[in-house]
Protein backbone atom coordinates (compact mmCIF):
# COMPACT_ATOMS: atom_id res chain seq x y z
CA UNK A 1 0.00 0.00 0.00
CA UNK A 2 1.28 3.55 -0.68
CA UNK A 3 2.80 5.22 2.35
CA UNK A 4 1.07 8.33 3.71
CA UNK A 5 2.99 11.53 3.07
CA UNK A 6 5.00 12.47 6.20
CA UNK A 7 3.42 15.93 6.45
CA UNK A 8 -0.08 14.38 6.54
CA UNK A 9 0.92 12.10 9.40
CA UNK A 10 2.32 15.07 11.33
CA UNK A 11 -0.82 17.08 10.57
CA UNK A 12 -2.99 14.27 11.96
CA UNK A 13 -1.04 14.19 15.23
CA UNK A 14 -1.16 17.97 15.61
CA UNK A 15 -4.88 17.96 14.81
CA UNK A 16 -5.51 15.43 17.56
CA UNK A 17 -3.57 17.53 20.07
CA UNK A 18 -5.48 20.69 19.10
CA UNK A 19 -8.88 18.98 19.31
CA UNK A 20 -7.93 17.51 22.68
CA UNK A 21 -7.45 21.05 23.98
CA UNK A 22 -3.71 20.94 24.52
CA UNK A 23 -3.62 24.49 23.18
CA UNK A 24 -6.57 26.78 23.84
CA UNK A 25 -8.33 28.92 21.24
CA UNK A 26 -6.20 31.96 20.57
CA UNK A 27 -3.07 30.36 22.05
CA UNK A 28 0.14 30.43 20.07
CA UNK A 29 1.72 27.11 19.16
CA UNK A 30 5.43 26.43 19.61
CA UNK A 31 7.55 27.56 16.70
CA UNK A 32 7.67 25.39 13.62
CA UNK A 33 11.37 24.82 14.15
CA UNK A 34 10.73 23.56 17.69
CA UNK A 35 7.91 21.28 16.57
CA UNK A 36 10.05 19.93 13.73
CA UNK A 37 12.70 18.90 16.27
CA UNK A 38 10.04 17.38 18.54
CA UNK A 39 8.70 15.20 15.72
CA UNK A 40 12.03 14.47 14.13
CA UNK A 41 11.08 15.89 10.73
CA UNK A 42 12.41 18.60 8.50
CA UNK A 43 11.12 22.16 8.66
CA UNK A 44 9.56 21.82 5.22
CA UNK A 45 7.51 18.85 6.44
CA UNK A 46 6.34 20.80 9.49
CA UNK A 47 5.56 23.83 7.32
CA UNK A 48 3.33 21.73 5.06
CA UNK A 49 1.63 20.07 8.03
CA UNK A 50 0.73 23.41 9.61
CA UNK A 51 -0.35 24.82 6.26
CA UNK A 52 -2.72 21.85 6.01
CA UNK A 53 -4.25 22.74 9.37
CA UNK A 54 -4.54 26.39 8.37
CA UNK A 55 -6.48 25.32 5.28
CA UNK A 56 -8.66 23.09 7.48
CA UNK A 57 -9.45 26.10 9.66
CA UNK A 58 -7.83 24.83 12.89
CA UNK A 59 -4.91 27.25 12.84
CA UNK A 60 -4.21 30.74 11.60
CA UNK A 61 -0.89 32.36 10.81
CA UNK A 62 -0.20 35.90 11.94
CA UNK A 63 2.59 37.66 10.10
CA UNK A 64 5.56 38.30 12.33
CA UNK A 65 3.87 36.69 15.32
CA UNK A 66 3.43 32.95 14.81
CA UNK A 67 0.71 30.35 14.40
CA UNK A 68 -2.37 30.32 16.64
CA UNK A 69 -5.33 28.05 17.35
CA UNK A 70 -8.21 29.54 15.41
CA UNK A 71 -11.71 30.23 16.66
CA UNK A 72 -14.04 27.48 15.35
CA UNK A 73 -15.73 28.68 12.20
CA UNK A 74 -19.25 28.35 10.90
CA UNK A 75 -19.34 27.68 7.19
CA UNK A 76 -22.64 28.23 5.44
CA UNK A 77 -23.31 26.31 2.26
CA UNK A 78 -23.54 27.93 -1.17
CA UNK A 79 -25.40 25.72 -3.63
CA UNK A 80 -24.58 26.20 -7.31
CA UNK A 81 -27.51 24.59 -9.10
CA UNK A 82 -28.20 24.13 -12.79
CA UNK A 83 -31.93 23.89 -12.02
CA UNK A 84 -32.03 27.21 -10.19
CA UNK A 85 -30.04 28.87 -12.96
CA UNK A 86 -32.56 27.60 -15.50
CA UNK A 87 -35.51 28.92 -13.52
CA UNK A 88 -34.11 32.21 -12.28
CA UNK A 89 -31.07 32.92 -14.40
CA UNK A 90 -27.48 33.51 -13.25
CA UNK A 91 -26.80 36.50 -11.06
CA UNK A 92 -23.58 38.14 -9.85
CA UNK A 93 -23.80 36.03 -6.68
CA UNK A 94 -24.40 32.29 -6.18
CA UNK A 95 -28.02 31.46 -5.42
CA UNK A 96 -26.77 29.57 -2.39
CA UNK A 97 -25.90 32.86 -0.72
CA UNK A 98 -29.62 33.58 -0.64
CA UNK A 99 -30.14 30.23 1.07
CA UNK A 100 -27.17 30.99 3.32
CA UNK A 101 -28.83 34.11 4.67
CA UNK A 102 -27.01 36.86 2.75
CA UNK A 103 -28.96 39.91 3.74
CA UNK A 104 -27.19 42.87 2.16
CA UNK A 105 -24.91 43.81 -0.69
CA UNK A 106 -23.32 46.88 -2.17
CA UNK A 107 -22.56 47.47 -5.84
CA UNK A 108 -20.77 50.06 -7.89
CA UNK A 109 -20.83 50.21 -11.70
CA UNK A 110 -18.57 52.04 -14.12
CA UNK A 111 -19.37 52.60 -17.78
CA UNK A 112 -17.10 52.80 -20.81
CA UNK A 113 -14.26 50.93 -19.14
CA UNK A 114 -11.73 49.50 -21.66
CA UNK A 115 -11.59 45.71 -21.39
CA UNK A 116 -8.21 44.36 -20.21
CA UNK A 117 -6.68 41.66 -22.38
CA UNK A 118 -7.79 38.69 -20.26
CA UNK A 119 -11.37 39.99 -19.96
CA UNK A 120 -11.51 40.79 -23.68
CA UNK A 121 -10.47 37.23 -24.48
CA UNK A 122 -13.21 35.80 -22.26
CA UNK A 123 -15.80 38.09 -23.89
CA UNK A 124 -14.49 37.46 -27.43
CA UNK A 125 -14.00 41.19 -28.03
CA UNK A 126 -10.96 43.28 -28.88
CA UNK A 127 -8.77 44.50 -26.01
CA UNK A 128 -9.83 48.01 -25.09
CA UNK A 129 -13.44 47.52 -26.18
CA UNK A 130 -15.76 49.45 -23.90
CA UNK A 131 -17.57 47.58 -21.12
CA UNK A 132 -19.68 48.11 -18.04
CA UNK A 133 -17.94 46.71 -14.99
CA UNK A 134 -19.71 46.23 -11.67
CA UNK A 135 -18.10 45.47 -8.32
CA UNK A 136 -20.16 43.70 -5.66
CA UNK A 137 -19.63 43.11 -1.95
CA UNK A 138 -22.04 40.71 -0.20
CA UNK A 139 -22.77 40.47 3.52
CA UNK A 140 -24.46 37.86 5.72
CA UNK A 141 -25.13 38.77 9.33
CA UNK A 142 -22.87 41.76 8.94
CA UNK A 143 -19.95 39.64 7.73
CA UNK A 144 -18.55 39.91 4.20
CA UNK A 145 -19.06 36.59 2.40
CA UNK A 146 -18.23 37.25 -1.24
CA UNK A 147 -16.74 39.65 -3.75
CA UNK A 148 -17.70 39.76 -7.41
CA UNK A 149 -16.53 41.72 -10.44
CA UNK A 150 -18.74 41.58 -13.52
CA UNK A 151 -17.99 42.73 -17.09
CA UNK A 152 -20.54 43.25 -19.88
CA UNK A 153 -19.72 44.50 -23.41
CA UNK A 154 -21.33 47.86 -24.08
CA UNK A 155 -21.80 46.80 -27.70
CA UNK A 156 -24.70 44.70 -26.38
CA UNK A 157 -26.35 46.99 -23.83
CA UNK A 158 -25.34 50.56 -24.75
CA UNK A 159 -28.38 52.81 -25.18
CA UNK A 160 -30.77 50.32 -23.54
CA UNK A 161 -32.55 50.64 -20.17
CA UNK A 162 -30.48 47.72 -18.77
CA UNK A 163 -26.99 49.06 -19.38
CA UNK A 164 -26.43 49.24 -15.59
CA UNK A 165 -27.15 45.94 -13.77
CA UNK A 166 -28.30 47.51 -10.51
CA UNK A 167 -30.31 50.50 -11.76
CA UNK A 168 -33.21 50.93 -14.15
CA UNK A 169 -36.42 48.91 -14.58
CA UNK A 170 -34.75 45.50 -14.15
CA UNK A 171 -32.26 46.39 -11.44
CA UNK A 172 -30.96 43.31 -9.68
CA UNK A 173 -32.97 40.89 -11.85
CA UNK A 174 -29.96 39.00 -13.15
CA UNK A 175 -28.27 38.66 -16.51
CA UNK A 176 -30.84 36.34 -18.12
CA UNK A 177 -33.85 38.58 -17.52
CA UNK A 178 -32.01 41.79 -18.38
CA UNK A 179 -30.65 40.38 -21.63
CA UNK A 180 -34.01 38.87 -22.59
CA UNK A 181 -35.60 42.31 -22.29
CA UNK A 182 -33.38 43.55 -25.14
CA UNK A 183 -33.81 40.45 -27.30
CA UNK A 184 -30.71 38.51 -26.23
CA UNK A 185 -31.44 34.93 -25.14
CA UNK A 186 -28.99 33.32 -22.73
CA UNK A 187 -28.41 29.59 -23.15
CA UNK A 188 -25.18 28.56 -21.44
CA UNK A 189 -23.24 29.33 -18.26
CA UNK A 190 -19.65 28.14 -17.87
CA UNK A 191 -17.92 28.22 -14.49
CA UNK A 192 -14.28 27.50 -13.69
CA UNK A 193 -13.60 27.19 -9.92
CA UNK A 194 -10.02 27.54 -8.70
CA UNK A 195 -8.56 27.55 -5.17
CA UNK A 196 -6.41 30.58 -4.41
CA UNK A 197 -4.92 32.65 -1.61
CA UNK A 198 -6.43 35.99 -0.66
CA UNK A 199 -4.59 39.06 -1.87
CA UNK A 200 -4.19 41.98 0.51
CA UNK A 201 -7.03 43.87 -1.17
CA UNK A 202 -9.34 40.86 -1.00
CA UNK A 203 -8.39 40.18 2.62
CA UNK A 204 -9.18 43.77 3.58
CA UNK A 205 -12.62 43.64 1.97
CA UNK A 206 -13.51 40.17 3.27
CA UNK A 207 -12.15 40.64 6.80
CA UNK A 208 -9.78 37.69 6.53
CA UNK A 209 -6.00 37.33 6.65
CA UNK A 210 -3.61 37.81 3.77
CA UNK A 211 -3.02 34.40 2.19
CA UNK A 212 -6.20 32.79 3.56
CA UNK A 213 -7.77 30.19 1.30
CA UNK A 214 -10.46 31.48 -1.07
CA UNK A 215 -12.39 29.96 -3.94
CA UNK A 216 -12.29 31.94 -7.16
CA UNK A 217 -15.04 31.21 -9.67
CA UNK A 218 -14.61 32.47 -13.23
CA UNK A 219 -18.06 32.58 -14.81
CA UNK A 220 -18.97 33.40 -18.40
CA UNK A 221 -22.51 33.56 -19.79
CA UNK A 222 -23.27 32.88 -23.48
CA UNK A 223 -26.29 33.57 -25.68
CA UNK A 224 -27.83 31.09 -28.12
CA UNK A 225 -25.29 32.08 -30.81
CA UNK A 226 -22.38 31.26 -28.50
CA UNK A 227 -21.56 34.93 -27.95
CA UNK A 228 -20.33 35.82 -24.43
CA UNK A 229 -22.63 38.46 -22.91
CA UNK A 230 -21.11 38.69 -19.43
CA UNK A 231 -18.13 37.40 -17.53
CA UNK A 232 -17.49 37.64 -13.80
CA UNK A 233 -14.90 36.76 -11.19
CA UNK A 234 -16.28 35.73 -7.80
CA UNK A 235 -14.17 35.37 -4.66
CA UNK A 236 -15.56 33.36 -1.73
CA UNK A 237 -13.64 33.02 1.57
CA UNK A 238 -13.23 29.37 2.52
CA UNK A 239 -13.32 30.29 6.20
CA UNK A 240 -16.99 31.29 5.92
CA UNK A 241 -18.48 29.37 3.00
CA UNK A 242 -18.32 26.02 1.29
CA UNK A 243 -19.49 25.75 -2.31
CA UNK A 244 -21.51 22.75 -3.46
CA UNK A 245 -22.38 22.06 -7.10
CA UNK A 246 -25.78 20.44 -7.61
CA UNK A 247 -26.63 18.69 -10.87
CA UNK A 248 -29.77 16.91 -11.98
CA UNK A 249 -29.81 13.75 -14.07
CA UNK A 250 -31.38 14.07 -17.52
CA UNK A 251 -34.22 11.61 -17.94
CA UNK A 252 -34.77 9.78 -21.22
Amino acid sequence: MPREAPYLAVADVLRARILAGEWEIGERLPSRARLAVEYGVGRNVMQRAMDRLIIDGLLEGRAGSGTYVRMPRERLRLVRSRHRERRQGPRPWPHGIERGRADAWDSHSQVRVPAPGAIAERLAISPGSLCVTTHYEFLAGGQPVQLSESWEPMAITDGTPVVLPETGPLAGKGVVERMRSIGVVVSTVVEVPRPARATQAQANLLGISLGDLVLQIERTIFDTDGRPVETADMVIPDVRREVVYEFGVDRP
